[in-house]
């Protein structure tokens, strides 16, 4: 079962590089229980005026901003005023290092470096890839990072994180992420608009 994202993980940073980057990164945060504990996330602009983050990061969000969400994955598209051109992206392959960024508990930036592990298809296309860190064999990304951008060594964008999975056994953690070619695959489907009878 793959966990959420709410906390605190990766190692705290000042900035996001490179400044491409910087400008499409939103961070998402929300108090809860009377202002005590905060709910945080991550977005991400991928077009003009649109940005995408996980479904479950929905209460993290003004309901008027979102314009819809993925039916079958965890995906959730919202307006943002970042009118800026997009990051280049580059599809995920297995060995290649990557570096994602989260939000933590005390709205830090965090940052969690890895290695490409596994790539998972989907008809049509890739449905998610995961990785985890290249000599620990455990990622360090986690509570915080979903919604959060994957960005390969040259700061291109690979994906968005949307989860986490633990294994007792081998006190490994891999961080899953959808590749950006199924990101724009699920807002494309959302963009077409609804078949109306012909006259």
């Amino acid at each position: 079962m793959l966990c959420g994202c709410a906390g605190s993980s990766g190692v705290a940073v000042t900035a996001i590089t490179p400044p491409g980057a910087a400008r499409a990164y939103i961070p998402l945060h929300k108090s809860t229980h009377l202002g005590m504990d905060q709910d945080v996330g991550a977005g991400v602009a991928i077009a003009p005026g649109i940005a995408v983050t996980n479904g479950h990061n929905r209460n993290l969000l003004d309901p008027r901003r979102v314009i819809g969400e993925s039916a079958g994955y965890d995906l959730l598209f919202f307006h943002t005023a970042d009118f800026s051109p997009p990051l280049e992206s580059v599809a995920p392959a297995a060995g290649m290092a990557v570096t994602a960024y989260g939000q933590g508990a005390g709205n830090d930036l965090r940052r969690a470096r890895g290695v490409v592990r596994q790539i998972v298809p989907a008809p049509g296309g890739t449905a998610y890839f995961t990785f985890s860190n290249r000599k620990s064999g455990a990622g360090d990304a986690g509570p915080g990072f979903s919604g959060g951008p994957v960005l390969d060594a040259q700061g291109r964008l690979m994906g968005i994180v949307f989860g986490f999975k633990d294994d007792e056994k081998s006190r490994q953690r891999l961080i899953y992420a959808y590749d950006m070619a199924r990101v724009r695959a699920e807002l494309s489907a959302l963009q077409k608009p609804l078949a109306t009878p012909q006259n």
